[in-house]
């Protein structure tokens, strides 16, 4: 028996009916999917979120400065207030006066909102001022709030031979710093361009308490742009001793603390060189400044936003904070973005010159 060969032929379809119909299907499914989609994204609650994560509280500097005292305070209560309870882990990450955690923030950390952290008072205006390495624009970043409104003061070590501020008009005081956009560099800078004061930066110190050990250890004479809150938390003991003097306030107003030390504002002499120390001195209303990376998603934003502001009112951390004599004053993020911007629209002449002392004098003094 001799078999055929079969030719199979392609199934067709009719022109109308089967391929509507399929059409249809599709466009009703991608429909589907597509109204699903924000659905999901929107399903996850912000403490579903947080809920049995870390969450990170990253501090530009060394352990046992002040920074570092502020920052490990409100790790130790924000917790319990933002929403799912995440465990807070506080790390350093030292570095250019906290310009290093600066930059990371902005240009590699997770946008997640499972890090936060906290830099000097004075490092959201290096864009600003135009000082060199500064990659970020302070306006983008999720400000969080600042733990309190800061004075600094200079102060000189005990065997210095400087005891006022009319001296260090006249004879030289070395003083640590911690990096070039850091507020122990940029205060005495700006005093001797503007006051002719004899500061001299050795610069490159991890942080504020290796200064205060630096000074023990005869390496510098004094350290200026030291918070005065700082002083009082963790150097009392030397100020009452006298140990140390202070010898000038670097803010826009004094301390009640400190009613005879003269004020840096007022020692201008015209009104440029007034407009120059309030523009350099307007950060201190910062104080102890958090932010986290811009991107955060605008729920957990709000959230993080929110549990910084009830943490400065919550009783157990106001009783740690008052038993460590730690000032707490706080501003909100609103507050803090409204000074940034502000500083940006200062007059260009006074931006340009105020820059130009910086500038000039960061590329000297650095520390061997």
């Amino acid at each position: 028996m001799r078999l055929r060969s079969m030719r199979l032929r392609p199934m067709r379809f009719p022109s109308r009916g089967l391929i509507p119909c399929i059409r249809r299907l599709a466009t009703a499914c991608v429909a589907a999917v597509a109204l699903a989609l924000p659905a999901a994204a929107n399903a996850q609650s912000v403490a579903d979120f947080y809920k049995g994560k870390n969450v990170e509280v990253l501090i530009g500097y060394s352990g046992g400065g002040g920074y570092d005292v502020y920052a490990r305070l409100l790790a130790r209560h924000i917790g319990k207030h933002i929403p799912g309870n995440p465990t807070i882990v506080p790390r350093n990450m030292p570095g250019a006066g906290s310009l290093v955690l600066a930059n990371w923030l902005y240009n590699v950390a997770p946008k997640d909102g499972t890090v936060f952290g906290m830099i000097g008072r004075g490092t959201p205006f290096d864009p600003i001022l135009g000082i060199e390495g500064a990659k970020f624009d302070p306006t983008k970043y999720l400000w969080l709030g600042s733990m309190n409104n800061e004075v600094s003061v200079c102060v000189s070590w005990h065997t210095s031979g400087v005891t006022k501020f009319e001296q260090l008009l006249q004879k030289e005081l070395v003083v640590g710093g911690t990096g070039p956009s850091a507020d122990t560099d940029q205060f005495p800078r700006i005093t001797n361009a503007v006051l002719g004061t004899k500061f001299r930066i050795i610069s490159g110190y991890p942080g504020g308490n290796d200064i205060s050990l630096a000074m023990e250890r005869g390496e510098v004479g004094g350290r200026c742009g030291w918070s005065w809150s700082s002083v009082v938390a963790t150097r009392m003991n030397w100020f009452k001793e006298k140990k140390i003097r202070v010898l000038l306030q670097l803010a826009l107003e004094k301390h009640e603390d400190l009613p005879d030390v003269p004020l840096v504002v007022d020692l201008a002499k015209t009104p440029e060189q007034r407009a120059i120390l309030r523009l350099i001195f307007a950060r201190q209303a910062l104080g102890r400044p958090f932010l986290a990376p811009p991107g955060v998603p605008q729920d957990r934003a709000a959230a993080l936003q929110k549990a910084f502001m009830a943490t400065m009112k919550d009783k157990a951390f106001r009783a740690e904070a008052e038993k460590a004599k730690l000032e707490i004053n706080s501003l909100d993020a609103a507050a803090i973005e409204k000074i940034i911007e502000e500083a940006a629209k200062t007059n260009p002449a006074v931006l340009k010159k105020a820059a130009a002392m910086l500038q000039v004098e960061s590329r000297k003094g650095k520390k061997k």
